[in-house]
């Protein structure tokens, strides 16, 4: 197989002036650039994605930098992702950075140095002095100082709606249990809205975080448990963690729902992890996917997005733990 080095030596210039000519950067004059074409149709060359479009001097694949694909959530989100990318012709680039901050950075490196059309991201760590907007991006669920589009889920409203669901169930002493992440993220506001709504009603509560991510599973639950055994509602942050208290919650001997009543957040309750079938607030995850590639695209074509948020609306979905 051909190789970079192949095709310079053949054109008789240098590694750099190829690597112009196929990203379609700096000046190149004609008599050269003819060259390099000329030199990777006979090596038939194809470095990647973007240079099998080089003709066409744009690429035509989007990266989706994710936390993890093992969450239900995150692997629901890129299917919609990718099915709406490959509508309009367009490939998809998973990148899973396992929630690490330098993982994260060097797919960004990586995909700075490709040309990728465009990016979508998630990201919950301290990385924002490194994400730039040369390359068109929208994040979901994470706010950066610099103006970049974020789409996301109403997560105020969905605190605001659990709280109530709770009370609703006849909780008197509900608690909210989740994590503070390292940068602001929409997530928080999941927190806030269960705090405002109680306080509004005047409903006795409780807020257990703890750093994210959570290195210990047996550390921090028994913690909430000893602080916190005669809650009688929990809202969490995540399905993942009402699912993973509702078990240690009935080692203990705490019935669900007789005893204590279990909210939610992300509507992934049809994973095999869900017995009982949990109630949760359902993100829109298919609106968020497609949403976001919409809007990613209008970057692309180099729109002036007006609105820096998108917040796509939540609903409660009963299950048999309220």
């Amino acid at each position: 197989m051909s190789s970079i080095k192949d095709v310079a030596t053949l054109a008789g210039v240098a590694v750099g002036t190829v690597s112009r000519v196929i990203n379609n950067t700096g000046a190149v004059k004609p008599e050269t650039r003819r060259k390099v074409t000329e030199a990777i149709r006979e090596l038939n060359y194809v470095p990647n994605e973007v240079a099998r479009n080089f003709k066409m001097q744009k690429s035509k694949m989007v990266a989706l930098l994710l936390p993890s694909i093992w969450h239900p959530f995150f692997s629901e989100l890129a299917y919609y992702i990718e099915d709406e990318l490959d509508r309009e012709g367009y490939k998809l680039m998973l990148c899973n950075s396992g929630g690490k901050p330098e993982k994260e950075l060097y797919y960004l490196d990586m995909l700075r140095q490709n040309k990728v059309a465009g990016v979508l991201g998630i990201t919950y760590n301290d990385i924002d002095n490194d994400i730039t907007t040369e390359i068109p991006i929208v994040s979901i669920d994470r706010h950066f100082s610099k103006k970049i589009t974020c789409v996301t889920s109403d997560n105020r409203e969905g605190g605001r709606i659990a709280l109530t669901e709770l009370v609703k169930a006849g909780a008197k002493k509900p608690v909210f249990m989740g994590t503070i992440p390292q940068a602001f993220s929409e997530t928080l506001l999941r927190k806030e809205g269960f705090v405002e709504e109680a306080e509004r009603l005047g409903v006795e509560y409780a807020v257990y975080e703890q750093p994210d991510p959570v290195l210990d599973d047996d550390a921090y639950f028994d913690r909430f448990l000893s602080l916190h055994r005669d809650a009688d509602g929990v809202f969490a942050i995540t399905d993942m963690f009402a699912a993973k208290y509702i078990d240690r919650a009935s080692r203990l001997g705490i019935r669900v729902p007789e005893d204590v009543k279990v909210i939610g957040y992300d509507g992934i309750q049809d994973h095999p992890y869900f017995h009982p079938v949990l109630s949760t607030i359902r993100q829109p995850v298919e609106a968020m996917a497609r949403t976001a590639v919409k809007l990613l695209f209008r970057r692309m074509e180099g729109e002036e997005l007006e609105d820096e948020t998108y917040r796509i609306p939540v609903e409660f979905r009963p299950g048999e733990t309220t």
